[in-house]
């Protein structure tokens, strides 16, 4: 590996306080399986990891890591690892089947269950409510471009408030709304794999739409007192050459602006209307959609792994598009067609995305810079390594270093952030356990804890336990 800056060299003994959260997290359709069980209905994932040439190897979701029947097991795992939090996500068609009418209360029941199994193990519940698996009936009816699908995610989120909203301690509306409208319905390279600029874009909106009505179920109908939150994959976009600035201007307006400015600020960025203009007016943004996109949230989650460098094509030669995402489709970016992503150096995780834990940090003061007060928590961090399983003492180990490293350089990367005066509360690590990694399938490895797709044996890596030792102490080891 190359050597590591001043800024994120981890110092000796980083305390990160008594009240700092670690946990980690994981998505319901990445580790569940049991997806034809207990009355749950087909989502967008299990139609397109379904259909041939959309995942690595033909993978699919069905079975995952069976978190759905060793839930016991998992959460007994959770509490030896010294977790103060996990985060997971609920499958919205597990609560409803098509995406609308009464609950399922199989679904109900097995969320009710995790979340009783986590505080009985002084583990905090982050409850997700969308994490990318739409019933696949409201896909046929349009999906989230159609202003239809937010309305009955608001409905869901009332179902899931009354059932959980006496014991969750965060609710987080959605996970990577950029991912789910751009990936989505502009690349085509996640479900439900559409390539429509002007879809994305109203998709974007819609996403917008629910995060604002799904906070105003969930308060109207909680009864405890819980802290509700978003999580974004907001882009550390670096310019390159003197046309870098622009492209970065335009690429942070569609990736992260036009999700912060109506949550946070209540109106979408002026530049970004102007740069989408070739493909929409925005006819789909109603008089009063801002102001309830708009809501006080107590915490802003950000998920990091990886940053760009960009720069405006000239023309000459073949465009470069090293943007960090499946390769083979269109672009997730609608109107950036004279856009360029530049190959970075190393080093790479196993998913070719760069490591640098400087981005975070700097990500980390940008956001403190926008939002002044606001508190933010790093909801995912991690990555994929390709792990060697090797016998030691007779038993299964993995030595993973790389990871440790990786994790070792963020984490310092976040302190040196919060000692400069950014108000972070605390960090997931991603993932808890190996799985099915989207259209990647089961080829890349996030978990600490490694589980063997044959037997789903979980194997904690070498990485659970420095991981175990850092929430117990919450001191950063030098």
């Amino acid at each position: 590996m190359t050597s590591t800056s001043a800024a994120t060299r981890p110092s000796s003994q980083l305390d990160f306080g008594t009240d700092f959260l670690f946990g980690s997290a994981t998505a319901a359709y990445q580790v569940e399986g049991a997806a034809d069980e207990d009355g749950r209905g087909r989502s967008i994932w299990d139609t397109f990891s379904h259909t041939p040439g959309k995942v690595l190897n033909g993978d699919t979701g069905d079975v995952a890591v069976d978190h759905y029947h060793r839930l016991e097991a998992d959460l007994d795992l959770m509490q030896r690892l010294g977790l103060g939090a996990y985060r997971f996500s609920i499958s919205w068609p597990r609560i409803q089947p098509t995406g609308s009418g009464p609950a399922n209360q199989a679904g109900l029941d097995f969320y009710s269950r995790l979340v009783d199994g986590l505080l009985a193990r002084d583990i905090l519940p982050v409850a997700t409510l969308y994490h990318w698996d739409l019933p696949q009936t409201l896909e046929d009816e349009g999906g989230w471009p159609v202003r239809a699908t937010a309305e009955r995610f608001a409905a869901y989120a009332d179902i899931v408030g009354r059932a959980l909203g006496d014991r969750v301690a965060v609710w987080t509306t959605l996970n990577e709304p950029w991912c789910a409208a751009y990936l989505g319905y502009a690349a085509g390279v996640h479900a439900p794999g559409r390539t429509e600029p002007a879809a994305a874009l109203r998709a974007v909106h819609h996403l917008n739409l629910a995060h604002g009505l799904g906070i105003e179920a969930l308060r109207g109908v909680v009864s405890n007192d819980p802290r509700y939150s978003v999580t974004h994959n907001l882009h550390v976009i670096r310019p390159e050459g003197p046309t870098g600035p622009e492209a970065v201007r335009r690429l942070d307006a569609l990736g992260n602006r036009a999700f912060t400015g109506p949550m946070l600020r209540g109106a979408y960025p002026d530049d970004l209307i102007a740069d989408t203009a070739t493909i929409t007016d925005w006819p789909f943004v109603a008089d009063d959609d801002l102001a309830v996109i708009h809501q006080p949230i107590d915490v802003l989650g950000i998920n990091y792994y990886s940053t760009s460098r960009v720069r405006l094509w000239d023309g000459a030669g073949a465009k470069q598009r090293a943007d960090s995402h499946p390769a083979g489709g269109a672009s997730p970016w609608p109107g950036t067609d004279d856009i360029e992503f530049l190959p970075q150096p190393g080093p790479y995780t196993e998913m070719g995305w760069n490591i640098e834990p400087e981005g975070l940090y700097d990500l980390l003061l940008s956001v403190h810079d926008q939002f002044p007060g606001q508190q933010l928590m790093i909801t995912e961090n991690g990555a994929a390594f390709a792990d060697q399983v090797t016998m030691v003492d007779g038993r299964p180990r993995v030595q993973d270093r790389d990871r440790i490293d990786y994790l070792q350089r963020h984490l310092a990367a976040v302190h040196r952030a919060i000692e400069d005066g950014v108000d972070v509360r605390g960090y997931f690590v991603w993932s808890l356990l190996d799985n099915f990694e989207w259209s990647f399938g089961y080829s890349k490895r996030f978990g600490i804890v490694r589980v063997d797709y044959d037997t789903l044996e979980r194997i904690e890596k070498d990485s659970a336990r420095w991981y175990a030792e850092l929430a117990r102490t919450g001191v950063l080891p030098g």
